[in-house]
């Protein structure tokens, strides 16, 4: 039974690897269905492995009061702040 479980590990691992990724139900459809020739899981794992391309940042204005805005949820943190009173995110 052990055995059982390592090897369902072992074929979901890029899966599980690329749990936290974008195109993360894509690659697990993948594996799901080409897994099993060997070549569709090399693909899916490099695939996992593979880096995601970096986002642009879009730079907001700060306001003339000194206010200072969140880069987690965005909202308007007190001047001199240096946590988010929403989330408690470093400002």
């Amino acid at each position: 039974m052990l055995t059982m479980v390592c090897l369902f590990l072992l074929y979901f691992l890029p899966a599980l690897i690329a749990r936290n990724k974008r195109d993360a139900t894509a690659i697990l459809l993948f594996n799901l269905f080409l897994g099993w020739t060997g070549i569709g899981w090399i693909i899916a794992l490099v695939w996992a492995c593979a880096a995601q391309p970096l986002y642009q940042l879009h730079m907001i204005p700060v306001a003339a009061g000194g206010s200072r805005f969140c880069c987690q949820c965005g909202s308007a943190a007190c001047a001199g702040a240096h946590f988010c009173t929403r989330c408690g995110y470093a400002v």
